[in-house]
């Protein structure tokens, strides 16, 4: 099945999103941003504790309400539905012919870039915290702030990075490279769930940095690599990365002329 048999029409304007890597990353700063990144966590686990003390006392009602929005974290309602779509999509193509069988690919190129995505980076945000271990809030006492436990199935010794940060960031690009226009909402919205893993107790802030910025960072990758082979974005002369219009969808929906 090929995701790329769409024709391009006019394509968007060039902006952050388009470009290969966010705030030039991939350039000679490259070493900057790792040394701020170093430094940023560094700065944020002075305060880690304390944070997380402030953010577990708050008022039960406010606690409540965070119970409700730490569960967008979950990745399971991002990846079992796209994944089924992904499959349904790419179970119906061959047996399909003109305007539906172009729809069936935009519709296989979209759910596909949700589900990998989303679910790459949650990965390896999954195999960085066992590998590392940190402790959870938890595990906190004066005698042993900081304790690295690298396990596969303790729990409470798998704090860096938050899962649910990376989802939450990783949903929220993937949202925004689709429709450039919710970028701030989306980003807002995944900072509110990345802010409930510390007031429920389950991260500091360095976790939901750390996962904040492998969201961010695996999503671009992802784009990268479908861009890469003309799936859903593509590759401009001026090194942008596009996404290309949904024309199969669009035409599917759109009103047929009479004949």
């Amino acid at each position: 099945m090929r995701l790329h048999n769409t024709p391009m029409t006019k394509p968007f304007k060039s902006s952050l999103l388009n470009k290969p890597w966010p705030f030039g990353l991939a350039g000679p700063s490259t070493a900057i941003y790792v040394a701020l990144l170093g430094a940023a966590l560094a700065l944020l686990y002075l305060i880690d504790h304390p944070l997380s003390v402030w953010g577990t006392g708050l008022p039960p009602e406010i606690r409540q309400v965070f119970d409700v929005v730490t569960g967008f974290g979950e990745s399971g309602w991002i990846l079992v539905p796209s994944l089924l779509v992904l499959l349904i999509a790419l179970g119906l193509y061959r047996f399909t012919r003109g305007r539906l069988n172009a729809a069936l690919v935009d519709l296989a190129a979209l759910s596909g870039f949700i589900f990998t995505a989303v679910g790459l980076p949650g990965l390896v945000a999954t195999l960085l915290k066992r590998a590392i271990g940190r402790g959870r809030p938890e595990t906190f006492t004066d005698a042993a702030p900081l304790v690295f436990t690298p396990n596969w199935s303790a729990f409470p010794y798998q704090s860096f990075p938050s899962g649910h940060a990376t989802t939450a960031f990783g949903f929220a690009m993937v949202v925004a490279f689709i429709w450039p226009r919710s970028l701030r909402v989306a980003l807002a919205c995944a900072g509110l769930v990345a802010v409930s893993r510390v007031i429920v107790g389950a991260h500091y802030p360095t976790d939901i940095t750390a996962g904040a910025v492998l969201g961010v960072l695996g999503t671009y990758g992802v784009r990268n690599l479908f861009a890469a082979r003309n799936w859903l974005f593509t590759r401009a002369p001026d090194g942008t990365y596009p996404r290309k219009p949904l024309n199969g969808l669009q035409a599917l929906f759109a009103p047929q002329a009479p004949r």
